[in-house]
């Protein structure tokens, strides 16, 4: 009989213990669960704000000149000129350019930009495969609201094999420069380095 009572004895505690695991396992995922929602949420969050910020930074832009960037351009290197200056939440000053000009002309003035340190300077623009920038450009369209920028030039810039890339850095200017070599149409987004 004390057998007996002991083997019930013995198979009830093992059926608890059983259960006292799954209950920790169960406890164990659920709370593992409620911490990876609540980090994709403190994530997402993080990630809205920095777009809205970034965004308001870019709509609070104001106008700027293309001579006020670059001196000495004059009308006779670009026209039908269009600028933006704005800065980004973490500080850093960009300038977006759209403007009429010959490559032939407007390259080799910006290659002769002064700088400020020509050690960390470029002699001559690069031609770059566009396609990195391209899928920059889709990135970040999802993202602005409407009327921010003119979308038709994105279209444009990612639908079309007409356009050359260029990076060009002249110390503390870096740009990226995109032209449509049908229309003469240049898209410049410089980005002052600190």
């Amino acid at each position: 009989m004390k057998k007996l009572i002991l083997g019930i004895t013995s198979a009830l505690s093992l059926l608890s213990c059983n259960k006292i695991s799954d209950k920790i396992d169960q406890t164990v995922q659920e709370t593992t669960e409620t911490v990876k929602q609540r980090t994709q949420q403190a994530v997402e969050e993080r990630v809205k704000k920095t777009v809205n910020e970034s965004i308001k930074s870019l709509t609070n832009s104001e106008d700027v000149q293309f001579n006020q960037v670059f001196p000495g351009s004059g009308k006779a290197v670009v026209s039908d000129e269009n600028g933006k200056k704005f800065v980004f939440p973490n500080g850093t000053t960009g300038y977006i350019f759209k403007y009429k000009a010959d490559k032939k002309d407007i390259i080799p003035f910006l290659e002769s930009q002064p700088t400020t340190d020509e050690t960390r300077s470029d002699k001559a623009a690069r031609r770059v495969d566009g396609q990195n920038i391209v899928d920059k450009i889709s990135f970040i369209e999802k993202f602005l609201p409407e009327n921010t920028i003119d979308k038709s030039i994105l279209e444009d810039i990612k639908n079309d094999n007409g356009f050359e890339y260029y990076k060009l850095k002249r110390f503390p200017n870096k740009s990226t420069i995109i032209y449509n070599s049908k229309n003469k149409t240049v898209l410049q987004y410089v980005e002052v380095d600190k």
